[in-house]
């Protein structure tokens, strides 16, 4: 715990302007940042009397080994940078709401030239309208069923729009008139682009005119005595009013709104959006958030804002931002959103009528949220804990393993090894710091030895990041050897004593390979942002018995760690090997301590064992014209279509390559050369009726440098037996 007095800046150091400061720890993780009208003032608040502070801004700031701050001219400014920096650096003490579900939007991708109406989650892409967030995908699935019948849209996937376009042939939908099908041509790009803007508009909540037209039509066809384009059109209108029907008015004069209300305790906070689009609820979305600091509800709501509009801009904004408690100051924040918007927004607390009394509503499913939340929340977190420290007491740990990492091998009878790792913090999974990678310092089947090269390459890349910070004062040995600028370390994997040969079969491997293909973000080299091994863990979990655990000791004490412990879970009896421990240790099966861990193997098995097959899959779609450089994948397909199969390319001429639309013949001479270089596949086999199968039925082919593996005979179970 470090003294708030030890990195306090001198006086006169801090500006009397407005800025963004950053408190970081000891690693030079970014843990808070903040905005303030006068940094001075702001920041003088956090180095009084400990006594005086809250509980968790205390925690805060005898967390935080140092304070930085940027100047910035305006307060609006502050409010923006604030936004930038709390994203990029996902500070642990700043209020961050979660959402209590992946709400559901209904999308349009305008940005297609045949536009498709579909359910999308997660975030939100250039060029495509969106409409909610909806509470349920099955009610977007009715409501678009309804519209279809006026709106018929392309709801089908790339992949049957281009199989019906090849034959010929729409889907259902086509043929019973919920979809114009412009995959045979029924309709023109610019026709179907228009209906897609037609139903844009009626989401959008421009339904008056729209009906008001069909309810002409139905009249001058009836006039005219089409009596069943009439019957069409009348249904058509009972369509839509259905349509309407499900989102109920709200507000009588059509106004386009955002309702915030915010219900909270002393430890925690549950925010309610209500999205009012022409007078109707079109969506609604809630968050919940640990208060980390002390902090008002304005502030709540600030916060809130940021992440409702961070990312939106135009009518994406609306007019009208209603919330329970303004901001302190409000301008900033108002010009900020009539910035975004790019026209005048108002933010105001409703003080009467309609709009009053449905934020009664939003404030009351605010309070049902915060509730439901802590309900579930105290099983959880009970649950958790006693999970963890069942599992400090077993292994003997100073404290609980607040962070555990668990690693697992996995390849098919020796082909494609891959290595995971994945992390639990506080007993739940932390999915944005999962690790893969590929072994690459020998071939071949040898878990122990996968496990010890896996477990090198993560702690070396924890020991570089951890000098390169400076946490380690120069000169100072910490029994690890001094890494090189590329993040390797010289010597480490031969050098003599560190009971490890080298093997003359291991391929070369730079810095990049150490990383793996890793997902995630990349190593950045300004401090403070999320990395990929800054972390240590307080446990090691390997998937296996006492050979894998020795391996992973072994690893650690060869790097000179010793404040990490390890522990191996093995399959067989669920038993619980340590190093350099002759018997296992055994949980109860009923231990909350056994479940947890089972947890964490059992991820880590699925992430591994998911990475090893999307490799296998590539090896088995990889072709000889993968090897041609500067040969892409319109071209590849264009051979391919051309030729009908690689086995036919293989055997042309490069005058009759040449004829290929886009291949010259300096390409044609490298394609003729790279196919005459690679060794045709052998036949496949089909398991099912024992037919041999040439390319032209489908079967992959492969080049001398990634053979194929050979079909099994076995059943689809035997199959996935084979694999670890």
């Amino acid at each position: 715990m470090a003294d708030p007095s030890s990195y306090r800046p001198r006086p006169g150091e801090i500006p009397d302007s407005p800025g963004v400061y950053r408190f970081r720890d000891e690693h030079r993780r970014v843990i808070y940042v903040g905005k303030a009208k006068s940094l001075r003032q702001r920041l003088a608040n956090y180095f009084q009397d400990l006594a005086n502070l809250h509980p968790r801004t205390r925690t805060m700031v005898t967390t935080a080994a140092s304070v930085e701050w940027t100047v910035v001219s305006t307060e609006v400014e502050a409010l923006q940078l604030e936004y930038s920096w709390i994203k990029e650096y996902d500070p642990r003490f700043n209020v961050k709401y979660r959402d209590d579900k992946s709400y559901p939007y209904l999308a349009v991708t305008m940005n297609e030239e045949f536009p498709r109406v579909q359910v999308m989650r997660g975030h939100k892409k250039k060029g495509v309208r969106y409409f909610g967030p909806y509470g349920h995908a099955w009610a977007i699935r009715d409501t678009v069923d309804l519209l279809l019948r006026v709106f018929p849209v392309r709801t089908c996937s790339a992949g049957v729009f281009k199989n019906a376009a090849r034959t010929g042939r729409p889907c259902l939908l086509g043929y019973i008139g919920k979809c114009s099908a412009p995959c045979v041509e029924r309709i023109s790009a610019e026709d179907h682009q228009e209906l897609a803007e037609e139903f844009c508009d009626f989401m959008a909540g421009r339904t008056g005119t729209y009906l008001r037209r069909l309810e002409r039509k139905m009249g001058e066809a009836a006039e005219d005595m089409e009596y069943e384009r009439a019957a069409r059109l009348r249904d058509d209108i009972g369509a839509l009013r259905k349509a309407m029907e499900k989102s109920a008015v709200v507000l009588a004069d059509a106004t386009d709104a955002d309702l915030i209300a915010v219900a909270e305790d002393e430890l925690e906070a549950a925010v309610q959006i209500f999205h009012v689009r022409g007078g109707r609820v079109r969506g609604q979305r809630g968050w919940v958030t640990d208060k980390v600091e002390e902090i008002t509800t304005g502030a709540l709501v600030e916060h809130a804002l940021q992440q409702l509009y961070g990312e939106e801009s135009g009518d994406a904004v609306p007019k009208e931002v209603l919330v329970p408690a303004l901001p302190e100051p409000v301008e900033p924040v108002q010009q900020w959103l009539t910035d975004r918007r790019g026209s005048g927004v108002s933010l105001r607390i409703p003080q009467r009528g309609d709009k009053k009394a449905l934020m009664e509503t939003v404030q009351r499913n605010a309070q049902q949220a915060l509730v439901l939340h802590k309900t579930k929340r105290a099983s959880d977190l009970t649950t958790r804990s006693r999970a963890l420290e069942e599992i400090a007491d077993a292994l003997d740990l100073d404290s609980a393993p607040l962070r555990i990492e668990c690693y697992d091998i996995s390849h098919l009878q020796g082909d494609d090894v891959v290595a995971s790792m994945v992390v639990f913090e506080d007993g739940l999974a932390r999915k944005s710091e999962y690790r893969r990678f590929q072994i690459k310092g020998f071939r071949g089947q040898d878990d122990v030895r996968s496990m010890h090269e896996v477990i090198t390459r993560r702690f070396r890349r924890y020991l570089a990041e951890k000098e390169r910070t400076g946490e380690w004062a120069d000169g100072e040995d910490d029994g690890a050897t001094t890494a090189t600028t590329d993040g390797e370390t010289p010597g480490r994997d031969a050098a003599p004593g560190n009971g490890t040969a080298p093997d003359p079969h291991a391929t070369p491997r730079d810095a990049a390979d150490d990383l793996a293909l890793a997902d995630g973000p990349a190593l950045k080299d300004d401090d403070g942002r999320p990395k990929r091994f800054a972390y240590p863990p307080q446990l090691v979990v390997v998937d296996g018995g006492q050979p894998q655990v020795a391996a992973a000791q072994r690893a650690l004490d060869e790097l000179g760690i010793d404040d990490i412990a390890v522990c191996g879970l093995a399959k067989r009896l669920e038993e619980v090997w340590l190093p350099r421990e002759d018997d296992p240790v055994v949980l109860p099966r009923t231990s909350e301590g056994l479940y947890l861990l089972q947890r964490v193997r059992d991820e880590a098995h699925r992430f591994a064992i998911t990475y090893q097959r999307t490799k296998r899959a590539k090896r088995f779609r990889s072709s000889p014209l993968d090897e041609v450089p500067g040969l892409g994948e319109t071209r590849k397909q264009a051979l391919i279509k051309h030729f009908g199969s690689v086995k036919k390319l293989r055997s042309a001429t490069i005058d009759q390559i040449c004829e290929v639309p886009g291949i010259g013949r300096k390409t044609a001479e490298t394609v003729a050369v790279a196919l005459a270089r690679a060794t045709p596949a052998a036949p496949a086999v089909n398991t099912a009726t024992g037919e041999i199968m040439d390319d032209e039925d489908g079967a992959p082919e492969t080049t001398a440098d990634a053979p194929g593996e050979p079909v099994s005979a076995g059943t689809p179970d035997e199959r996935r037996g084979q694999e670890r």
